[in-house]
């Protein structure tokens, strides 16, 4: 049985249900796997690549609307509102053109406070460009908040 067009499969080999228009519908089972956490920051750099000034990202998770959340207090994104479907949620994302990549890490690596740089160094194409999103006992957290704070935590992932 050969996989058709509709068949979406996750970063980590998972099914996440079907895709229309490179929109993934996951299971509930499935929704908070990196996989999904992937597809929806992938929606968003297509939409950037295409020109688009919205984008609906779903399914919707609290790791989700921290990271966007972050992007946005940093100008990356415009505003976004959470749907309630009861189907996993759904994100509208407005795009302001200043968002060059995003991007999920998988498996999602501890790194110690010595070692912040060199992800940091290995991420972002430039020094003062971009952040890279840590999960801390602090919350989520781009990497220069984490070094102030003097957390360290497991590394999320990246935008610029």
């Amino acid at each position: 049985m050969g996989a058709s067009n509709n068949d979406a499969t996750n970063v980590d080999g998972h099914s996440g249900g079907i895709s229309v228009d490179g929109l993934c519908k996951c299971d509930a089972d499935v929704w908070l796997s990196p996989g999904c956490k992937w597809n929806a920051l992938k929606n968003l750099n297509n939409a950037e690549k295409a020109g688009k000034r919205q984008v609906l990202t779903p399914p919707s998770s609290k790791v989700i609307v921290r990271f966007l959340r972050l992007m946005q207090e940093h100008g990356y994104i415009g505003e976004f509102e959470e749907i309630d479907d009861h189907r996993g949620g759904k994100i509208v994302v407005q795009l302001i053109g200043r968002l060059n990549k995003c991007g999920v890490i998988s498996p999602r690596f501890n790194v110690k406070l010595d070692d912040m740089e060199k992800w940091v160094v290995k991420l972002l194409p430039a020094r003062q460009f971009g952040h890279v999103d840590f999960t801390t006992s602090a919350g989520i957290v781009v990497h220069e908040q984490a070094r102030r704070n003097h957390v360290s935590g497991k590394v999320l992932g990246f935008f610029y």
